[in-house]
């Protein structure tokens, strides 16, 4: 098992990074990328993918449509995903946020993909950080930092889904903490600086 921290590139410690961020943070506004507001899906839907972009050769069997589960991109278009961080990256963000959203196993059963959620999540960081480390090439002088993203899942266990039995929930806690465990343990050992 992989450790539960990693060091951002750049820096020789996690404390190093740390002090970086609170030190620039007290003379400039730091910039996450606009994905955090939902702006990564409105640069996938820009793409204009296929259900067979979505797809790709190693989905191709996939028993479930796939088209709009844009978490799957970073394992069937990781170049456009890559695009997509380092043109924000470009655009002046200091933080990326990883395309994670929905990479619980409870959300990615809706595309029957619960199989692939450590994957998805650690190849998702992974490109993040290329695009990161890229960047420090360019700029030597400014880190820039990945954020591992991570969503609401399309079951809440505080409210029932079911007007009819209002003690009825669809899920237990327990089921969200592992669900939870694994996105994280994917983004850290991908290399997430920090967890959204």
């Amino acid at each position: 098992m992989a450790p539960l921290s990693t060091v951002p590139k750049g820096f020789d410690s996690r404390q190093a990074a740390t002090k970086y961020i609170e030190a620039e943070m007290d003379k400039r506004i730091m910039f996450l990328d606009a994905a955090a507001i939902g702006a990564m899906g409105t640069q996938i839907q820009d793409l204009r993918l296929s259900e067979g972009d979505f797809r790709s050769e190693r989905f191709k069997n996939h028993p479930k449509d796939l088209k709009g589960n844009n978490d799957l991109l970073v394992l069937t278009q990781p170049k456009a995903i890559y695009n997509i961080h380092r043109n924000y990256l470009l655009a002046g963000a200091d933080f990326v946020e990883t395309n994670t959203f929905s990479g619980t196993a409870i959300a990615q059963a809706d595309y029957a993909a619960e199989d692939i959620v450590y994957e998805l999540n650690k190849v998702a960081a992974e490109i993040a950080r290329d695009a990161c480390s890229d960047m420090l090439q360019e700029t030597p002088d400014r880190p820039r930092f990945v954020c591992g993203a991570i969503g609401p899942t399309n079951r809440t266990c505080s409210i029932s889904p079911s007007v009819e039995n209002p003690s009825f929930r669809n899920i237990t806690f327990d089921e969200l903490v592992a669900a939870y465990t694994e996105q994280v343990r994917g983004l850290l050992d991908g290399g997430s600086d920090v967890l959204l």
